[in-house]
């Protein structure tokens, strides 16, 4: 058995009921952290539809909280989430913004770690998530 990610027409991802089941709690996880709708519609008849500009504007917010956490173990635990949405996005043709993270003083710190960790570059994150999320690609049927 399996589910669809639907936008439109179009299926994003086919997984199987467990892979789905999972993933879709984390999603209201991911919601609630970031505190905007996934875009992501409820599975019915094993089968959602995904709102193209909901989930925009969700991928760019979860992708500039997961950038700015500093925490390690929040950090892993919500990489492989991240890197499935980013391939979700990819093959929805959204144009992921893949802004520096907000590191003024002023700027309030949740959930750090002690000793605190920069963690890597820009440039060097990025990278390394686009790559997580190319190789995820690949065990996601559509």
């Amino acid at each position: 058995m399996s589910q669809y990610y639907d936008m439109g027409d179009r299926t994003l991802w086919n997984p199987s009921n467990a892979a789905s089941r999972l993933f879709l709690s984390q999603v209201d996880v991911y919601q609630a952290e970031v505190g905007l709708p996934s875009g992501i519609g409820p599975m019915t008849a094993d089968e959602c539809q995904i709102d193209p500009t909901l989930f925009a504007e969700f991928v760019h917010a979860l992708l500039a909280w997961h950038r700015r956490t500093s925490h390690a173990v929040m950090a892993a635990l919500s990489e492989g989430f991240v890197a499935t949405v980013l391939v979700l996005a990819e093959r929805a043709a959204i144009e992921v913004k893949w802004q520096p993270a907000v590191r003024a003083d002023g700027r309030e710190l949740k959930d750090v770690q002690v000793p605190m960790d920069p963690g890597p570059s820009e440039g060097a994150w990025a990278a390394a998530l686009r790559q997580k999320s190319r190789e995820l690609g690949r065990f996601m049927p559509t």
